[in-house]
């Protein structure tokens, strides 16, 4: 967009990122709640999401895909062990190195959260047809490709 051009806005006449921030704050607020009673944080979901997909990252590597410091993820990283969620192995190569995976408690936690999350994400798109959502998705993964770093673009 151009200077000249109106940045859109929201029915409230709200810029969309305010809007984008006051969902992300709602979302949150929901998941939360829902994560709760399972005994398990919002960063504990986040991270063995991370995980799920891609397993034996070092603490480190978690850290940047959840876009913590590596501090903060080392107790994340503890605790988690420490609820046998997850287990560290030496890394093969560099035996200094631990990698983090998913422990078969850790992967059935993991599913009851994605049920629990499934109902929020039901609830926030339940005002979308199902083509709606879809062009929503999409628009949202383009709009954090446009404000990746050049080196993370996919």
């Amino acid at each position: 967009m151009t200077e000249a051009a109106a940045y859109p806005t929201g029915r409230r006449g709200q810029r969309l990122t305010y809007l984008i921030k006051r969902l992300e704050m709602a979302e949150r607020a929901r998941m939360e709640e829902v994560l709760r009673p399972l005994g398990v944080t919002l960063h504990q979901y986040t991270a063995l999401s991370i995980l799920e997909r891609r397993e034996g990252l070092s603490s480190a590597q978690l850290a940047r895909r959840h876009v913590v410091s590596p501090q903060a993820m080392h107790q994340l990283v503890a605790t988690m062990e420490r609820d046998r969620f997850i287990e560290r192995r030496p890394d093969e190569a560099n035996r200094r190195i631990l990698r983090a995976w998913l422990t078969p408690h850790g992967v059935d936690v993991l599913r009851r959260c994605h049920r629990a999350v499934d109902g929020v994400e039901d609830r926030m798109l339940s005002v979308l047809t199902p083509e709606d959502a879809a062009v929503f998705g999409r628009a949202i993964e383009q709009c954090l490709d446009a404000l990746a770093d050049p080196g993370t673009r996919p």
